[in-house]
């Protein structure tokens, strides 16, 4: 696994598809489905945690690009 829609795809594999419009909400939602699809043992370890580690990378980023609009926007005033 080594991009969001590798972890889409394993998503789909088990019927789910999430699209909301926000990328950090739909992020924030696969990460909650991969967490419940390992609890209840339907992914092994090493899914799980490629999986984990890409959605909270991509997260990661998402989150900076916003605080560096916000602090654009913010030196602009």
């Amino acid at each position: 696994m080594k991009t969001i829609y590798d972890v889409q795809q394993l998503l789909k594999k088990f019927g789910t598809i999430i699209y909301i419009g926000d990328r950090l909400a739909d992020l924030e939602l696969m990460e909650d489905e991969i967490k419940e699809l390992y609890r209840l043992q339907c992914i092994g370890t090493k899914e799980y945690q490629e999986a984990l580690l890409l959605l909270r990378g991509e997260i990661s980023r998402l989150g900076r690009a916003k605080g560096e609009e916000t602090n654009d926007i913010n030196n602009r005033n």
